[in-house]
């Protein structure tokens, strides 16, 4: 079985990789020390500032720019060092990469007026001015290639964003027009309830009586549906569905055709019936999470156990899959359409990895 990796792994390698930078930095200015003008002490300093603050420019990464710049001037003027600022190029990717940009803007033009101030003060003439060149180009590609970054980071998110909520959209528009079937039946039950009471009413009251009360109980439901309708845009070019809606009588048939696809399902279900908007909402969380176990875990084996309760029905899947699970999937929208149905109802939901391996959906949905 495969293992996870845990999601803080890769940023901690990145920091490692950093502090090797920050090290080797710093060893090679001590190397340039005898060479200086100033005295050892002073360069050994130097040395520091300029290696060790690369550690941690990912953490503070404009004030590890001006810092490495302000320590490479000094070095400069001191003749202590032989290459031409790329320890500065390093720091000022990064602030580019996450800072804003008017505020790395800033950064980049002191490190050009640093470095030319300082080449043109400790190198002789001509020399200077084809080391000044060299430095701003590497500067200024450096910050160019560090602000690319940050831009198509912040497209990436943007189109993540947007595509999130777009599955949020969709996932409502077909719950809105699930609940609106919902709603129908229940009208259509009351409308021929109401018709055999006016009917019977004369010549068998007791009759009226018990459809009033079907009409009474079933009113009641569809008032509840219809404040959760409420605010849930339904799509007007969509073709309703002429299929009864499924519940918890067709987990069976899901199970087996799991089954079929490689995935094992132990079916456990106690309690009932259900409310139909309800049991679909359940069979929907249990479709939605076999249909990732058998896509992205198989071969798994996988167990289901819906409980319905006093005043609410819980739905648990765990299965022992490898692999990760995905956001969307089937005919929703995965564990964005679960949680979307969930909180409908105003219940809770909770997915993610198991410790001991597999994966786990729960969901806890309350009546009313």
């Amino acid at each position: 079985m495969r293992s996870r990796l845990p999601a803080w792994l890769p940023t901690v390698y990145l920091y490692l990789l950093d502090v090797v930078a920050g090290v080797l930095v710093t060893l090679v200015y001590t190397e340039f020390v005898a060479d200086s003008d100033g005295p050892n002490w002073l360069g050994y300093a130097l040395a520091a500032l300029v290696g060790l603050p690369l550690a941690v420019r990912r953490k503070w990464p404009l004030t590890v720019a001006l810092v490495v710049v302000t320590a490479l001037g000094l070095a400069t003027v001191l003749h202590m060092t032989r290459e031409p600022y790329s320890a500065a190029a390093f720091a000022l990717y990064m602030a580019a990469a996450t800072a804003p940009r008017t505020r790395s803007v800033a950064v980049l033009g002191y490190s050009l007026v640093v470095g030319a101030a300082t080449i043109f003060h400790a190198e002789p003439w001509p020399d200077d001015v084809g080391l000044a060149i060299v430095v701003a180009v590497l500067l200024s590609g450096s910050w160019a290639l560090g602000h690319s970054t940050r831009v198509r980071r912040a497209f990436a998110d943007r189109a993540a964003a947007d595509e999130a909520a777009k599955a949020v959209a969709d996932e409502r528009l077909r719950i809105a027009r699930e609940l609106h079937d919902v709603v129908a039946h229940s009208l259509s039950l009351i409308t021929v309830k109401a018709g055999i009471a006016n009917h019977v009413a004369d010549t068998q009251p007791e009759l009226a009586r018990e459809a009033l009360a079907v009409i009474e109980t079933t009113s009641r439901g569809t008032l509840v549906e219809m404040r959760r309708l409420l605010g849930v845009l339904r799509s007007e070019d969509s073709a309703a569905e002429l299929e009864p809606m499924p519940g918890l009588d067709d987990l069976p048939g899901l199970v087996e055709r799991a089954g079929l696809a490689g995935v094992p399902v132990e079916l456990d279900v106690s309690g009932g019936p259900l409310p139909d908007a309800l049991g679909l909402t359940v069979y929907r969380i249990v479709q939605e999470s076999v249909t990732n176990v058998v896509k992205h875990a198989a071969p798994a084996r996988c167990r289901v156990e819906v409980a319905v309760g006093e005043s609410s029905v819980r739905v648990a899947v765990t299965d022992d899959g490898p692999g990760e699970r995905v956001l969307t999937g089937g005919g929703g929208h995965g564990l964005i359409g679960m949680r979307e149905r969930v909180a409908v109802y105003g219940g809770t939901f909770a997915a993610g990895p198991r410790g001991g391996g597999g994966f786990q959906v729960r969901a806890e949905v309350p009546f009313a």
